[in-house]
């Protein structure tokens, strides 16, 4: 039986914070608002951006904050009004990322990075299942392969 997993999208605290900020969490750095030219996802919802149409909000954002004591910041996106989040039900996988070229990253102990593979048909969740079933993989990342920016990270469920 494969493991099951839990999608974490991120927290919506960070991005009201950030909505009425306009700064980037922990940093302070400015974010930036414009209408979409790609395609995203946010980060938030999980779902794609609609190019010339939506607005975004582009901030640094460190997804190992709260997990790891070492900090990886890097840039990301939210739609720039306010979004459900998606919502974290065991073995749901956000259907607009399977047709993103995606890399799933496989984290033990002290950030030590386990793996990196690569899905490039939208068939992720055998990918999931043999990094999940790995005792020391505490959790995943998985981001875009054409970017390298952050998307979100996996659990087991």
């Amino acid at each position: 039986m494969s493991p099951s997993f839990r999608v974490a999208a991120i927290p919506t605290k960070v991005a009201e914070m950030v909505r009425s900020s306009m700064r980037s969490p922990g940093y302070g750095h400015p974010a930036h608002a414009e209408v979409a030219t790609g395609y995203g996802p946010c980060r938030h919802c999980l779902r794609d951006f609609e190019v010339g149409k939506d607005r975004r909000i582009l901030f640094t954002y460190d997804p190992f904050h709260g997990i790891e004591p070492l900090p990886l910041p890097g840039p990301i996106f939210i739609h720039q009004e306010e979004c459900e989040r998606f919502p974290g039900q065991r073995d749901l996988f956000p259907e607009d990322l399977r047709t993103h070229r995606l890399t799933v990253v496989a984290y033990g102990d002290g950030r030590r990075v386990l793996s990196e593979d690569y899905v490039e048909d939208g068939k992720v969740e055998a990918v999931i299942a043999r990094l999940l079933q790995r005792e020391n993989v505490k959790y995943l990342h998985v981001r875009d392969t054409e970017a390298g920016c952050y998307d979100f990270r996996m659990e087991r469920g």
